[in-house]
């Protein structure tokens, strides 16, 4: 395996391994993300397992030791499964999610107390870059999940949103959701939830520009209408909401 790397905003470059060995035939992306300015953020991590294919890339960018920041979606090991390599390497970094994840995993499981955002809150990255924390719970799994937009590219780092198997370019112009919507038929990873269809809407309301995707490639288009033609596709999944519940 081997991480290639690709600017696929400005100053944001995606660090991605191909691994054939999942999903055959068409293979698997593992995605990271790194934000450059003076204080770096990535998001996500990778396994345990690709720590030094990701620090090698990460070395390309940026001193790994220089990290400040280590971001990622929800608990899981290819969120966030190297998050404590990383604290080793870099003296200054810190984990930050929101607040519930912080509460019911990161705080032990972290080796340094990470830094708890609420629902909105922006980080400032310097360089123009800047940050801002979108809780999404359940959605498109676990309760702690939230995802981050950067806001001067207008990039909405995804994390396992459009999911889909295969190799195809850093960043596209095609279609995502049908081959989103293949990856959940074949896998179906996602916590469908009365809610779920209102909290994708809701990422569309903040006008990406860029949807960086965990597994596949990142999509420069019309994200509004991805992310509304994802959600209406949960919303058949899900079928009539309860009484009472968010449309």
């Amino acid at each position: 395996m081997d991480t290639r790397i690709d600017e696929i905003a400005d100053g944001i470059f995606r660090l991605s391994t191909f691994v054939p060995d999942i999903a055959p035939p068409a293979g698997f992306t593992f995605n990271q993300f790194l934000v450059r300015g003076d204080e770096a953020l990535i998001f996500h991590t990778g396994p345990r397992r690709m720590f030094p294919l990701v620090r090698a890339a990460v070395a390309c960018i940026v001193a790994p030791e220089s990290l400040r920041w280590i971001g990622f979606g929800h608990y899981e090991a290819d969120e966030c499964g190297a998050m404590n390599e990383w604290l080793a390497v870099a003296p200054a970094a810190e984990v930050v999610h929101g607040q519930l994840g912080c509460m019911i995993s990161l705080s032990d499981m972290a080796d340094r107390p990470p830094r708890a955002l609420d629902d909105g809150a922006v980080i400032d990255l310097g360089r123009g870059k800047r940050v801002r924390w979108i809780d999404t719970p359940h959605t498109p799994h676990g309760w702690d999940a939230g995802l981050m937009l950067e806001e001067s590219t207008r990039t909405l780092l995804c994390g396992d949103l459009f999911t889909q198997v295969g190799d195809r370019p850093a960043l596209v112009r095609d279609d995502i959701v049908g081959p989103a919507i293949m990856a959940e038929d074949m896998f179906g990873y996602s916590t469908l939830n009365p809610n779920m269809g209102a909290t994708i809407r809701r990422l569309a309301d903040h006008g990406p520009r860029t949807l960086a995707l965990m597994h596949g490639p990142s999509f420069a288009g019309d994200c509004g209408v991805a992310l509304r033609e994802l959600a209406d596709d949960y919303d058949r999944r899900r079928g009539p909401a309860p009484v009472g519940a968010a449309a």
